[in-house]
């Protein structure tokens, strides 16, 4: 560890950095969690990595070892400069001044596939834990022609990611991630990897996206609503969080509904799968 402790300290004293806790940065000082992160990856010289965040540039360094190309996306302008300077010499090296959430990523990857012909694009990264979720969901949901997204993020959030739809740590989330991915925890990474310490304990998952979706259904949204609503109210049972929330109109035709598909009246969120929530949502549609 103490060789990148040294270069990390080196570079906040010759570029008077200090991590910035409003954009979420502590820098990770532990050479065995960026090799796991990388190896993780599998990045071939094939491939395009596109990297979030990556700060003062100690994944990066390693990343673009492996990669055809390395996009990293930053927002901070101190971090800006030191990765410009860091970097000026690699050919495979592209900086972005952006926030990720604004970038058009569909449109990043079309012109980068098209110039290079990438076998592979990868999305690796040590998120910025306050801002985790909508980056997560954003490359989900725009459906990008990715491979894998490997990320280091609150393991709190990612025990949720990576759960199976029913397990303990099922949350809403949990069935938006697996409908596009097949998650899976790489490694857990205590606090003293960082500088400074976060307040929490860290995780690396890697979420490679599906062909095809595990289950058909043309209303996915009105499903993941259904979903959203049984969560706000997760005390409670799934009859009643979706009488409160108005997806049931009230409880005869939810009951109904239940009864039809064989649950349990009594049964809570997150007991059911993601094809239990497919089944709910198409007997509603069918009612409308």
């Amino acid at each position: 560890m103490s060789g990148i402790l040294e270069e990390t300290k080196f570079l906040m004293n010759q570029y008077h950095i200090r991590a910035n806790k409003s954009l979420g940065q502590n820098f990770l000082i532990s050479e065995e969690v960026i090799q796991k992160i990388v190896e993780s990856s599998q990045i071939t010289k094939q491939d395009l990595v596109i990297e979030i965040g990556p700060g003062l540039g100690t994944l990066t360094k390693q990343l673009l070892e492996r990669a055809g190309k390395v996009v990293a996306i930053e927002l901070d302008e101190k971090m800006i400069k030191i990765l410009s300077d860091r970097f000026l010499h690699y050919k495979n090296f592209e900086l972005l001044k952006q926030d990720v959430l604004k970038v058009d990523l569909e449109s990043l990857i079309r012109k980068e596939k098209e110039k290079n012909q990438w076998k592979k694009v990868k999305i690796v990264a040590n998120l910025p834990y306050y801002i985790t979720t909508p980056i997560i969901m954003k490359l989900l949901e725009e459906e990008l022609p990715l491979d894998s997204i490997t990320v280091m993020i609150q393991k709190e959030v990612a025990d949720r990611l990576v759960a199976i739809p029913g397990e303990k740590e099922t949350g809403a989330i949990t069935y938006r991630v697996y409908y596009y991915a097949q998650a899976q925890g790489i490694l857990e990474v205590p606090k003293d990897c960082f500088i400074p310490s976060p307040e929490v304990t860290s995780k690396v998952i890697k979420l490679e996206i599906r062909k095809k979706p595990p289950i058909e259904i043309e209303e996915k949204e009105a499903m993941f609503r259904i979903i959203k609503c049984a969560f706000m109210q997760k005390r409670k049972t799934l009859l009643n969080a979706l009488v409160n929330t108005n997806i049931f109109k009230d409880k005869q035709q939810g009951i109904k509904i239940l009864e039809e598909l064989g649950m349990a009246i009594e049964i809570r969120p997150e007991r059911l799968s993601l094809e239990d929530y497919a089944n709910i949502s198409k007997c509603i549609l069918k009612q409308l």
